[in-house]
């Protein structure tokens, strides 16, 4: 019988850790290569039936057959649309639930303080999507043709114009109100409960302008209303004759940018594939037959670069919040 020296032993032992890591880091990176191989949830923060919801169903629905599994949505509305983000907060970040972001969820811990999740810190930034047109429009009769005209009539009428948006901080709310800090003007805002009620009190007369999202468009196209300029990089592709705000020489850009984001502390490797899949649906012919007929962009950016430009603009947003008095005490 052989006998083992106290060297072997020894040898023998110290090689177990390095064994039992070997085989964690092998069987980690097996479960990486089926991922995903389950249902993935994807929260979408608003009600079911709306533009946000659409768009990505699409998404969802082209994923699944790229996944090879099914990409369940999960509406969770409510609470400014940061039902997901604060989903987020307790789920555990292997990939498998996931949620839509949009501006709220960068905007809301800074106009609530009961709000404790950092939107920079404590979510993953997986996929920069898409954004959203918005513009400026007033009743086909108003006497205003462009926006430099209602700027300059504001600004000899202190406080005369009342204008509406779905909010008080809301994006369209905070576009127009930079708009207003470029040439110092007084005017009053009044707040809707969503795009369609400032648009109804546009045409009954209550408002004399509103700044929204692109609801307007049918009316435009109708002839109710007059868009007179867009917050978009771009000029918006069914209204070409109209200038972007930037064109006018205010520098003002407003995409509202929206996309898909994780858990905190989510594996790179599980956010690439994710990113590829929702990437490669974001550019199938119905996503973007549909981007078109909302008049949405598509603005497509990886996590990094997503997480960067909205660590940038919340910055930006603070000081904004801050200069109107909008931040809490």
């Amino acid at each position: 019988m052989s006998v083992l020296s106290r060297r072997s032993v020894l040898a023998a032992a110290s090689a177990l850790p390095l064994a039992a890591g070997a085989a964690r880091a092998q069987s980690q990176a097996q479960s990486q290569a089926k991922f995903p191989d389950k249902p993935i949830r994807l929260i979408i923060p608003w009600a079911a039936g709306g533009p946000a919801d659409a768009g990505f169903r699409i998404l969802a629905q082209s994923a699944s057959k790229k996944f090879g599994q099914q990409v369940v949505v999960e509406n969770k509305a409510g609470a400014s649309g940061i039902m997901g983000a604060m989903a987020l907060q307790e789920a555990k970040p292997d990939g498998y639930v996931v949620s839509q972001m949009h501006m709220s969820v960068l905007r809301q811990p800074l106009l609530n303080k009961a709000l404790t999740y950092n939107p920079i810190t404590d979510l993953t930034y997986i996929l920069q999507i898409t954004g959203f047109v918005m513009g400026v429009v007033v009743r086909a009769d108003a006497p205003w043709k462009t926006l430099p005209e209602l700027l300059d009539y504001a600004v000899a009428n202190p406080g005369k114009l009342n204008w509406g948006t779905l909010g008080i901080g809301s994006t369209q709310h905070l576009a127009m109100e930079r708009v207003g800090l470029t040439r110092n003007v007084s005017w009053t805002h009044a707040p809707y409960r969503g795009t369609s009620d400032t648009l109804r009190a546009l045409l009954g007369g209550e408002i004399d302008f509103a700044s929204e999202a692109s609801g307007w468009a049918p009316m435009v196209e109708a002839g109710q209303l007059r868009l007179l300029a867009v917050f978009t990089k771009d000029r918006a592709k069914r209204f070409p004759a109209v200038p972007a705000v930037h064109e006018l020489g205010i520098p003002v850009v407003v995409d509202s940018p929206g996309g898909l984001i994780g858990p905190k502390g989510m594996d790179p490797a599980t956010v690439a594939v994710l990113a590829d899949a929702f990437r490669a649906a974001a550019l199938e012919p119905e996503h973007l037959k549909f981007l078109d007929a909302m008049d949405m962009p598509l603005i497509l950016l990886d996590g990094p670069a997503y997480r960067a430009a909205m660590a940038k603009t919340y910055d930006e947003e603070r000081d904004l919040l801050r200069r109107l008095n909008l931040l809490p005490a």
